[in-house]
C-alpha cells in the first residue's frame, strides 16, 4: 500500500473504533437499568449533534458566507463529509422544498457489519451519531433540521434532511 493510503486508513481506524466503543458503552449501560432502545438512539444522536456543531465551527471559521440553503448542503456533502468520512457524499437530491437526500453508497460506519439482512436491525444504532452530526453541523449554520437515515442494502445509506422553516 502507498504511504498515503496507509495514513488514510490509520486516520479513520481510531474514529471507527471510538464510534464502536461509544455504541458498546451506551448499550451495555442497559445492564444498569436502562433498557429503552429509543433512549440509547437519542443519546447517540445528541452526542453527534454536539460534535457536529463544533466541527462545523472549525471548518467554516475562514470560509465565505453561504449564498443559500443549497450552497450549505453542497458544503456538507463535499467538505464536511470528506473531513469526517474521508470521501464525498455519492449523491445529493432535493425536491427544492426543504427536503434533501444524501446518499453514501459505502457508508464507513456500516461497512464493518455484514451485508446480510439479519444485520439491518442493528443499523439504527450505527447511524444515530451521524444523524446528530449532520443536524448539529447544520444548526451551527443557522439551519434547523430533522435528520433521519435509512438502509435497504448494506453498507449503502440514505440520510434524509428535512429543513424546518423558522
Amino acid at each position: 500500500l502507498s504511504a498515503w493510503r496507509r495514513t488514510r486508513m490509520a486516520d479513520e481506524a481510531p474514529f471507527q473504533f471510538l464510534h464502536n466503543e461509544v455504541i458498546q458503552y451506551i448499550y451495555t449501560s442497559a445492564e444498569n437499568g436502562e433498557t429503552e432502545n429509543g433512549r440509547h438512539i437519542a443519546t447517540l444522536e445528541n452526542m453527534g449533534f454536539r460534535v457536529g456543531q463544533g466541527l462545523m465551527e472549525r471548518l467554516t471559521k475562514d470560509a465565505a458566507r453561504f449564498k443559500d440553503e443549497l450552497d450549505i448542503m453542497k458544503f456538507v456533502c463535499k467538505d464536511f463529509w470528506t473531513c469526517v468520512f474521508k470521501k464525498q457524499i455519492d449523491n445529493l437530491r432535493t425536491n427544492h422544498q426543504g427536503i434533501y437526500v444524501l446518499q453514501d453508497n459505502k457508508f464507513r460506519l456500516l461497512s464493518q457489519l455484514s451485508a446480510g439482512k439479519q444485520y439491518l436491525e442493528h443499523a439504527p444504532k450505527y447511524l444515530a451519531f451521524t444523524c446528530g452530526l449532520v443536524r448539529g453541523a447544520l444548526s451551527n449554520l443557522g439551519v434547523k433540521s430533522i435528520v433521519t437515515a435509512e438502509v435497504s442494502i448494506m453498507p449503502a445509506c440514505k440520510f434524509q434532511i428535512m429543513i424546518q422553516k423558522m
